[in-house]
């Protein structure tokens, strides 16, 4: 058995055990906090004080309930490279579906009274060590693949610029679980992309290269053009255990979400729509407002000491104001702590910001690191000029720079800009990374918007903030 089987079958039995674990500490927890603690002063027990093994022994009947739900919504599988905020979502549904069924098991138990109280507190103490417990395991994880435990033998095919991305992330980053062996050309022709790569061969090498390096998936990352080659690379590893992985093309399958619509009989193909409707786009505006209200009050000392560091350390305004373009088009002044000399674009023409720009502060160049230069736009989210998250705005000389060069730039147009979004938090921002990722990482973000998405860019923002190393 390779080492990456042995890991894919012991880190979910580990996580199952420590999943039961949690839910038993939880019904403990919750029958003390229910019985012993200063919940009984508040609601005081009529009926007596009962025995902390009925609540076991109901803990461990339903343990197979936990299980099964869990298991049905996949909570089981290796992650690779999950983040936190994702699996909470998971693991709330979950928790809660797990306690409703639990609570109609207490059907064939009716002799005990069981406290509707203690329930609720093993819902919110299930969620809280459940939640802890899978953090703990996902770390772990990561572990084992950063010590090149469990890693699983993977190639790409195809020389592409996606194809550079993904060599280069999993060679650097072998947390995501993966080994990558090398790279196979579609076309007979790599060009630059093999420079420091290792070169396993053209198609027709394919099935033997695939069982004598053991590899366990193919990542097939392909150019328009080469697409035909698709069912030639599916035909030649027939009979082959392995795992095949496309990448789409960002501009032309994932930049709108193809919809089926009949008007009195008639079918429909609506292949653009808004992004948000009339309710997504209240309960978005609403989100920013009290988030921001939070935040702007929670960071007010950073605020503060900010406000004297800059006045201090440079002549000039405090906040530098902008003109930048968001939804449909208008127009806006961005605030932002000023972060440069006020004879930085004293030539009169807008120029991208770079790591080695000399035209910083001297606490320019940090604040802009760690992004707080950004935190007064929190008054333009309140303003309601802005979101919280959503494409990052551009002034309009650089929109009709781009729009000429970079497709369906002005896509992101179609939702109001943000604070942070999802090409940031996603390593794609200065002057160095690729406009036309970006935008397809907006376009990413507009057609597949939720509040819990939102949430998790926030989440992933906070992380970035610290640990970037593009922010400049």
């Amino acid at each position: 058995m390779q080492k990456s089987s042995r890991v894919e079958i012991l880190l979910p039995l580990l996580t199952i055990i420590l999943d039961s674990a949690a839910v038993v500490g939880a019904y403990i927890m919750s029958y003390y906090v229910r019985f012993f603690s200063s919940f009984v002063k508040v609601f005081p027990v009529d009926k007596g004080l009962p025995q902390l093994v009925w609540y076991l022994y109901f803990a461990i009947v339903t343990i197979p309930v936990w299980v099964i739900t869990f298991q049905n919504f996949k909570m089981y599988r290796t992650k690779r490279n999950v983040f936190i905020g994702d699996e909470f979502v998971q693991i709330f549904k979950c928790t809660t579906i797990s306690i409703l069924l639990s609570i109609g098991i207490i059907f064939f138990f009716r002799e005990f009274p069981y406290s509707r109280l203690v329930f609720v507190l093993i819902w919110v103490f299930s969620l809280t060590f459940i939640t802890l417990e899978r953090y703990f395991m996902l770390k772990l994880e990561k572990t084992f693949y950063n010590n090149r435990i469990g890693l699983k033998n993977v190639a790409i095919v195809g020389t592409n610029e996606m194809s550079d991305k993904i060599y280069s992330t999993f060679k650097k980053d072998t947390h995501t679980g993966f080994e990558v062996l090398g790279y196979f050309t579609v076309s007979g022709q790599s060009g630059d992309f093999s420079e420091r790569k290792n070169h396993l061969g053209n198609l027709e090498s394919l099935p033997d290269k695939i069982k004598k390096l053991k590899i366990q998936k193919l990542i097939l990352s392909l150019t328009p053009h080469e697409n035909e080659q698709l069912y030639r690379i599916l035909k030649s590893c027939e009979g082959i255990n392995v795992e095949f992985m496309l990448v789409p093309d960002f501009n032309e399958l994932i930049t709108s979400r193809l919809k089926i619509s009949e008007i009195d009989g008639i079918p429909f193909m609506v292949i653009k729509s808004f992004p948000l409707n009339v309710w997504d786009r209240m309960v978005k505006r609403i989100f920013d407002i009290l988030a921001s209200l939070f935040i702007l009050t929670a960071i007010s000392p950073i605020m503060i000491i900010l406000s004297l560091l800059v006045k201090l350390t440079s002549k000039g305004p405090l906040f530098y104001k902008q003109e930048r373009v968001s939804l449909d088009g208008r127009k806006f002044s961005m605030l932002k702590f000023r972060s440069m000399r006020i004879d930085a674009e004293a030539d009169g023409k807008p120029r991208f910001a770079s790591k080695d720009d000399n035209r910083y502060t001297p606490i320019g160049l940090f604040i802009r690191k760690y992004s707080l230069d950004e935190l007064p736009q929190f008054i333009n989210v309140l303003t309601g000029d802005m979101s919280i998250v959503g494409p990052r705005p551009e002034r309009e000389y650089f929109i009709n720079i781009m729009k000429e060069s970079v497709d369906k730039y002005l896509e992101r147009h179609r939702v109001k800009c943000g604070i942070t979004g999802w090409a940031q938090v996603n390593g794609l921002r200065g002057s160095e990374t690729s406009m036309q990722a970006r935008i397809d990482y907006d376009i990413y973000y507009i057609e597949n918007w939720s509040l819990v998405f939102d949430i998790k860019i926030i989440l992933k923002t906070i992380k970035e903030m610290f640990f970037s190393k593009s922010a400049f």
